[in-house]
């Protein structure tokens, strides 16, 4: 047996109040929390969202899925084809670079299929290879196959590198 990442699925909008419980009993989880600039009347605000609503990632063994059940504002694990899903360490890894790197992260619900594959030049995701969907002007868009999303966020177009070009030999 050895941890792996699961994903639970909260009440609306409990998404920190379930990590708080968790935190508090020792489990390992994660939240990702988008930074959102919003404009209230005369002023500009910093607001922290959670990225996936109603979803809390755990690092835990799989048969303690069901005492999370418990917890006041888990709903349950979500599944995948009968089976607890399981979430990559590295979508884990680059979803914490990505925000840190990025604001106003947007998610986009997305059928998995093939993508070209692309490596990070510059920033915190440096060296780091991913299933990129698409890079036009300013945009990237980071497929997260587990989850069966892609992330969005303006980049310099600059730092993203086809690994096509690389092989070609330009």
């Amino acid at each position: 047996m050895e941890l792996k990442w699961f994903t639970v699925y909260t009440k609306p909008q409990c998404e920190k109040k379930v990590v708080e419980i968790l935190t508090r009993r020792g489990i390992n989880n994660y939240c990702p929390l988008n930074k959102e600039i919003t404009q209230r009347h005369d002023r500009y605000k910093i607001v922290m969202k959670p990225l996936f609503n109603s979803y809390v990632f755990v690092n835990v063994f799989e048969k303690q899925l069901d005492e999370l059940r418990k917890i006041d504002g888990i709903i349950s694990a979500v599944h995948w084809l009968g089976q607890p899903a399981v979430i990559k360490e590295s979508e884990i890894e680059a979803i914490k670079l990505f925000l840190q790197e990025y604001n106003n992260v947007r998610l986009e619900k997305v059928v998995v299929s093939g993508s070209d594959n692309v490596r990070f030049c510059n920033g915190s995701l440096a060296l780091n290879d991913g299933c990129v969907v698409e890079v036009s002007n300013n945009l990237v868009k980071v497929l997260l196959p587990s989850l069966g999303y892609v992330m969005q966020a303006q980049v310099h177009y600059v730092n993203v590198q086809e690994k096509l070009i690389a092989k070609e030999g330009y």
